[in-house]
């Protein structure tokens, strides 16, 4: 799915090792996790947070069993739906990591990408922006994450805005 590919996992890379080095978290653990975060995505019997962990502990099996608890349980409470909450600061770096690559330019570019995929339409999507994309910047548990947040997400309602006024033709007649 191009809205979860490669592209997306190098970002939150990148992210997860930016927001660890500044908070002191352990840059090892992050970018493991980061690198299978969403692992499972293409499957769909399950949460792909829950099955990624799983899978994840099975491809580390040979390195050391506290690493690969913790390199599960940041991939398994990662996601903003998995219900499961992120204990650990590497586990609460991936998941702001993750939230990051879902705003600003890129999360408007991925939302109308995974809408694309779903089928939904312009108006579906926005309400997408209100279940889920605006309330990001409130979720995010790092200073680091908080303050690159800020321009994404005033861009992100800046474009909810300006597309829902002309969706509502609130636009017309005001040209100048």
């Amino acid at each position: 799915m191009p809205s979860h590919d490669s592209g997306h996992v190098e970002r939150v890379v990148r992210l997860a090792r930016y927001i660890a080095e500044m908070e002191g978290a352990d840059v090892e653990v992050v970018v493991t996790a980061a690198k299978l975060h969403d692992i499972a995505r293409v499957e769909t019997a399950e949460n792909h947070a829950i099955r990624g962990a799983k899978i994840a502990r099975e491809m580390l099996s040979d390195r050391d069993p506290e690493f690969v608890e913790r390199v599960a349980h940041c991939i398994e409470s990662h996601s903003f739906s998995s219900g499961v909450k992120p204990e650990t600061l590497e586990a609460k770096v991936l998941s702001d990591a993750d939230k990051l690559d879902a705003m600003g330019a890129v999360g408007v570019a991925r939302a109308f990408l995974y809408s694309g995929e779903r089928g939904r339409s312009i108006e579906e999507t926005l309400k997408h922006f209100e279940d889920k994309l605006l309330k990001l910047k409130g979720c995010l548990y790092t200073e680091t994450a908080r303050k690159i947040a800020r321009k994404r997400h005033d861009f992100m309602l800046e474009f909810y805005e300006r597309l829902k006024g002309e969706l509502e033709l609130r636009d017309v007649g005001n040209e100048d």
